[in-house]
């Protein structure tokens, strides 16, 4: 499992950083810390679902992130269509919302991008946590989600309001990928990306 983000105090509570702050929380869940340094990333290894898991967090910036996530593969000898789960932020998703994905396009996401490119195929499992905000479509057609949206919104620290949102869904989080180690991508999907 690999969270995606950016190091540094700066970035730590920013929307880009979601990836590493689930990884945090399943590691805290787990009663250990992801402070080792392998492959390019802080790592912990524990036992989720009665199955060793390495749980990572690239050292290597968001757009550089296929750098860690390849060397990872590489150390391990997994196969990323069966063994790797990235976890990353999506502003096209409201914030307090997640998605599985079995596979597909990075769709504009830069560290998405970046562990395509670097794994030479999208077949990899990805959990999306939205970060955007649910506006009403008046809304953005009168720009006000230009403000909410892109680089600098996602290189912000979040507001109080929007950290408890947050807090919220990574324990859902947490708990769907315990899901995906117990029962299969499938049947984690079908659970949790329902629409409430």
């Amino acid at each position: 499992m690999v969270g995606l983000g950016n190091p540094g105090l700066e970035y730590l509570w920013t929307p880009h950083n979601a990836g590493f702050l689930a990884i945090d929380r399943i590691a805290q869940q787990e009663g250990i810390a992801a402070d080792n340094r392998r492959c390019k990333a802080m790592t912990a290894t524990c036992r989720i679902a009665g199955r060793e898991v390495i749980l990572a967090k690239p050292e290597t910036f968001m757009n550089l992130s296929g750098a860690s996530v390849s060397a990872l593969v590489r150390e391990f000898e997994a196969d990323p269509s069966q063994d790797l789960l990235v976890i990353y932020d999506e502003l096209d998703l409201p914030l307090g919302s997640f998605r599985i994905k079995e596979r597909g396009s990075p769709a504009g996401h830069n560290g998405a991008r970046s562990v395509t490119a670097a794994l030479g195929t999208q077949e990899w499992l990805r959990l999306r946590i939205g970060v955007g905000h649910d506006l009403p479509p008046e809304a953005v057609a009168a720009g006000a989600g230009a403000r909410r949206g892109g680089k600098d919104y996602l290189l912000s620290p979040m507001r109080k309001a929007d950290l408890t949102v947050l807090d919220e869904v990574l324990d859902k989080v947490a708990t769907a990928t315990r899901r995906i180690l117990e029962a299969g991508p499938a049947t984690a999907m079908n659970e949790f990306n329902r629409r409430d």
